[in-house]
């Protein structure tokens, strides 16, 4: 009898002791007090990270095309201006210099408040995408048993394993895909 007790009791201890790494095991997550994880990997290398640096990029691109058709034709307008000053008048040219330059000043202003509106997206954007995939590396921390998760770029010295990046873009692809539109871009 009591000879059953024991083995019962070190097949439950064994079973219990089993239980964890095993599911940890089939999910592929380490069991860990601390994980880290590549986040610049999982903006390069998710579907969604990829959607928000493509979306950047297509906005940094049709920047550069309206800011350069911009400067060719203002320098077709200037041109235009150099030729008109030797038939114009003189205070009718001035007014025509002047609306010129005011023009140029405007057209200016607006290209660097665009640059600064990208600018403040590309920044953004890493915020935005750890917003939407903080739900998968919460599970991931969870089922690692973890209390921290570490950006890996902060961490001097660790074991391979800790690293679950591979994993976090694997699931964040599964959960997540292309995830939701930017704010910005919905709005426009």
């Amino acid at each position: 009898m009591r000879a059953g007790i024991i083995l019962a009791v070190l097949l439950a201890m064994f079973a219990g002791a089993g239980h964890t790494p095993v599911r940890a095991q089939q999910l592929g997550v380490v069991q860990s007090d601390v994980l880290v994880i590549d986040i610049e990997r999982l903006l390069a290398e998710t579907a969604y990270g990829q959607k928000l640096q493509a979306g950047i990029e297509a906005e940094r691109d049709a920047l550069i095309a309206r800011n350069e058709r911009v400067a060719t034709e203002l320098e077709a307008e200037e041109r235009d201006l150099t030729e008109l000053r030797a038939i114009t008048p003189p205070d009718e040219f001035r007014e025509m210099a002047d609306a010129f330059d005011t023009k140029v000043t405007q057209l200016r202003r607006e290209s660097e408040r665009l640059s600064r509106e990208l600018e403040r997206r590309r920044d953004l954007a890493p915020v935005q995408f750890m917003r939407v995939v903080q739900p998968v590396l919460g599970e991931i921390l969870n089922e690692a048993d973890a209390v921290v998760l570490l950006d890996v770029r902060s961490v001097i010295l660790r074991a391979e394993v800790a690293d679950v990046t591979d994993i976090a873009v694997s699931r964040i692809d599964a959960r997540i895909g292309e995830g939701p539109e930017p704010p910005d871009a919905a709005q426009e």
